[in-house]
């Protein structure tokens, strides 16, 4: 792996937010605001959340408008984001160490830019080269590639010249898809799902560093 472009995912990867939207998940979103089913968190994980309100009214219908859904997502995220994440252990040292190595650092995040900023303000993760939502591309997001072949084309590489760290299954598939050199982040969230469509797999923040920094 020879890239000097490096594209965080957010949510699983910097902070460890799943586990609060998943508990939303299960206490609101599955519980309330579907018509029947039972799906998996790994079937939306790592989605836009207005996608993730078409998706669950096309596989199992919704009781809420698409307005109500977008505001509890809102309202949920502000005590996710705010009072409840942590940092992934170490993220500032590997963001100064990457840039000092002469790498490009972004995060491109499904989630939208007002929630990215409240993760960069908390934890003071800027200067950033790009910060990009999912919610600044006209175009489907994740598993969808769009997102990463759009943060490579604004810093005018290809997408085989990034690597990309991510913990979901929809958003390991759309790096793969992208070319993008793709890590798969495993936590405490992913322990149990299959992450091998990703190019390697580190657990935990020390083989993170190991493997972009080429430390041993």
């Amino acid at each position: 792996m020879d890239a000097n472009v490096v594209l965080f995912d957010m949510d699983g990867v910097l902070v460890d937010s799943e586990q609060y939207w998943h508990a939303f998940e299960d206490e609101w979103v599955f519980a309330d605001a579907i018509e029947s089913g039972d799906p998996d968190h790994e079937e939306i994980t790592g989605m836009n959340f207005r996608e993730i309100y078409d998706y669950l009214d096309a596989e199992y219908g919704t009781t809420v408008t698409k307005e109500e859904f977008v505001a509890a997502y809102h309202e949920n995220s502000e005590d996710v984001y705010g009072e409840h994440v942590v940092l992934m252990d170490g993220a500032e040292a590997l963001f100064s160490d990457l840039r000092a190595a002469g790498k490009k650092v972004a995060i491109v995040s499904s989630a939208p830019q007002d929630w990215i900023s409240t993760v960069r303000e908390r934890f003071d993760l800027d200067p950033l080269d790009l910060v990009l939502s999912a919610d600044d591309i006209d175009k489907p997001g994740k598993p969808e590639p769009h997102i990463y072949e759009h943060a490579a084309a604004e810093f005018g590489v290809a997408p085989e010249e990034c690597v990309v760290i991510e913990d979901s299954i929809n958003g390991i598939e759309a790096a793969v898809r992208s070319g993008a050199y793709t890590i798969a982040y495993r936590g405490g969230q992913n322990a149990d799902l299959d992450l091998s469509r990703a190019d390697e797999i580190v657990n935990g923040p020390e083989e993170l560093r190991a493997a972009l920094l080429g430390e041993e």
